[in-house]
């Protein structure tokens, strides 16, 4: 087959596809296919965008201790000691990250405030559990309109910070390299 007549067939599984995925979003319709429909995407780039919109549409909503199977349970922070707390931290870390699980901001927090993060906020949050390759779930471990002070202090940009100060006309902590540097699992380039 030479490459003209698999580009058409390319084109017209394209437009299959995208018909078939636009009658299964039809139960949802709303504003953004209104929007993609204004805009003038390729095919294959509205058909990835429609097929994550069915995804989150049909996602189950489940604390994320249920998406490991069994359940993920972790023992209370007050039974672990420094040593079984840095093994389980390593642990859980690398399962969330199986889960496409991404903890962000983590470098200003000990490693016993980490696990008990996960052990309290993460792991009993009810989050939709979207199954496709390229999607993964960002945790910002830390809130930075609650705690800007932090945020400004470890993680900020020079630019953020000067914007920050601008805006709320405050005085602005002093930057620092975070107490507890960690190289944690990181959502991969190009996803």
């Amino acid at each position: 087959m030479n490459d003209w007549h698999r580009s058409a067939d390319d084109d017209v599984e394209q437009l299959l596809l995208n018909a078939r995925l636009r009658d299964e979003l039809e139960p949802f319709y709303d504003e953004s296919l209104r929007i993609l429909s204004s805009r003038r995407l390729p095919t294959p780039r509205e058909n990835e965008f429609l097929a994550s919109m069915l995804a989150w549409e049909r996602a189950p909503v489940l604390p994320i201790s249920q998406w490991f199977d069994p359940e993920l349970v972790l023992p209370h922070p007050e039974t672990l000691d420094d040593e079984q707390l840095k093994v389980e931290l390593a642990q859980v870390v690398r399962r969330l990250f199986e889960k496409r699980i991404v903890l962000e901001y983590t470098d200003h927090l000990s490693d016993r405030e980490l696990y008990c993060l996960i052990y309290r906020d993460i792991l009993p949050s009810p989050e939709k559990r979207i199954e496709l390759p390229g999607n993964y779930l960002h945790w910002h471990c830390l809130d930075d309109h609650a705690d800007p002070e932090t945020w400004l202090r470890y993680y900020a940009s020079d630019d953020e910070r000067q914007r920050w100060a601008e805006e709320t006309g405050e005085p602005l902590p002093p930057a620092e390299v975070p107490p507890y540097r960690r190289r944690l699992p990181r959502r991969p380039r190009g996803n």
